[in-house]
């Protein structure tokens, strides 16, 4: 599994385990995918207190490698003392004393960013959890160009959780700016979407209950749609919530090989009938 830098010192591999793809499976089942996971290169581990049981069911499993993977957790609270409460007990349900990434989850509107900036907002919570050994780094996860940007010129994270998606930066040329801020301000990007398709349709049956939108399935384009966000200057994709499309994802990325500009003339031009997963203001965490 190739490896790409996070900031000065850390490598990650080129796609994570994201917790929402164990959510449900059960103790056993969950500790053979994170198993399945690091012993095929994965070394990059994220979750949430939002998806359900993924905290304590990744806690458990990664118990035998905790110091050599790289861990990422969320808070969805805006203000201080929620998020520091937040914090203290996701690193209680995932056994450790530490988190290598800790974030702001789904920052979407101008509300969320003056609630986590103010005075007790939850900002704080992350810039003291990084003097105290608790954090290593910090971040947040966006699905606004506004907001990302206000947050970016904060000059004080160290990445953003962010769609790339060929389908929405083909057609729509949605992220090309953040992307771009990124690189000018040497901030990491850490990438969602990658294998979405499109919204679900109302009252079309979802075949892959924990993915919130309809993720892509055909093997050659999960391979294209891997190839196409890291050509960007991404460092790490996480793959749908899905735990066969998350082995399918990984079985790609260990051959990965750039995108060449015939695929990439490929899904320009697939983009003309696609429908991408919805525009600047509907796109959901």
């Amino acid at each position: 599994m190739k490896k790409r830098k996070y900031k000065k010192n850390d490598l990650l591999s080129i796609i994570g385990l994201g917790g929402i793809s164990i959510k449900g499976l059960g103790l056993k089942n969950s500790s053979n995918l994170i198993s399945y996971a690091y012993d095929n290169g994965v070394n990059y581990f994220d979750v949430a207190p939002g998806y359900g049981d993924a905290q304590e069911l990744m806690g458990e499993g990664l118990r035998s490698y905790r110091k050599n993977v790289f861990l990422a957790c969320k808070t969805k609270y805006r203000n201080q003392l929620d998020s520091t409460n937040d914090l203290n007990n996701s690193l209680k349900l995932l056994k450790t004393d530490y988190f290598d990434l800790y974030q702001l989850h789904g920052m979407k509107t101008y509300n969320d960013y003056q609630n986590v900036v103010s005075k007790d907002g939850a900002l704080k919570t992350l810039i003291e959890a990084k003097e105290k050994g608790k954090v290593r780094y910090i971040g947040f996860s966006c699905h606004s160009i506004e907001v990302a940007k206000l947050l970016i010129n904060e000059d004080i994270f160290d990445s953003i959780l962010f769609p790339v998606n060929w389908g929405l930066m083909i057609k729509e040329n949605f992220g090309k700016e953040i992307l771009d801020l990124c690189e000018k301000k040497n901030i990491a990007v850490l990438a969602l979407k990658s294998m979405a398709d499109r919204r679900w349709e109302e009252g079309e049956i979802r075949t892959h209950k924990n993915c919130w939108y309809k993720p892509i399935t055909d093997p050659k384009l999960i391979n294209l749609s891997i190839k196409f966000t890291l050509s960007k200057n991404v460092t790490s994709l996480l793959p749908p919530g899905d735990k066969d499309l998350f082995k399918k994802a990984l079985e790609l990325a260990k051959n990965y090989s750039e995108l060449s500009n015939e695929e990439y003339l490929y899904l320009e031009d697939l983009s003309k009938t696609s429908k991408p997963i919805g525009d600047r203001e509907e796109i959901f965490i």
